[in-house]
């Protein structure tokens, strides 16, 4: 998928769009997006010195998730309802592009449970279990 089929599917736009392509096999997603340097998040995080915020690679990590339960969003919006052992482990700068993974670890009605992360190259970059309520 590309930015454009991702609209499709996510209810985000820019600036809160960030990923810029996305396949799944119904079993992982994995999702891209690469770091510019311009987006507002890096504006005062921190001047000098930019590093994507810890808060804006969840969201990365929620996006590609959506894209694993795709089928499941048809008709929904997709919201967070919890987001647990969350680590950071390196930093994520301009230039870089973020590969996330993300895998069901449990489905319950409405209710997923997902474990996903964030990679920059080979280095792991952010990591934790995610939950969505799917509202109709």
């Amino acid at each position: 998928m590309d930015r454009e089929e991702l609209k499709k599917l996510l209810p985000h736009r820019e600036p809160m769009l960030l990923l810029d392509e996305a396949a799944s096999d119904g079993e992982e997603a994995t999702a891209s997006y690469t770091v510019r340097g311009d987006e507002f998040f890096l504006q005062g995080h921190f001047p000098g010195n930019p590093v994507v915020p810890g808060v804006i690679l969840c969201e990365m990590m929620g996006q590609s998730a959506c894209v694993l339960i795709q089928d499941a969003i048809a008709g929904a919006t997709p919201y967070f309802t919890g987001m647990d052992n969350i680590k950071f482990k390196n930093k994520v700068l301009p230039g870089d592009k973020v590969v996330l993974k993300s895998r069901i670890t449990k489905a319950r009605s409405s209710f997923y449970f997902i474990k996903s992360e964030g990679f920059v190259e080979d280095r792991l970059c952010v990591s934790g279990d995610l939950s969505f309520a799917l509202v109709r």
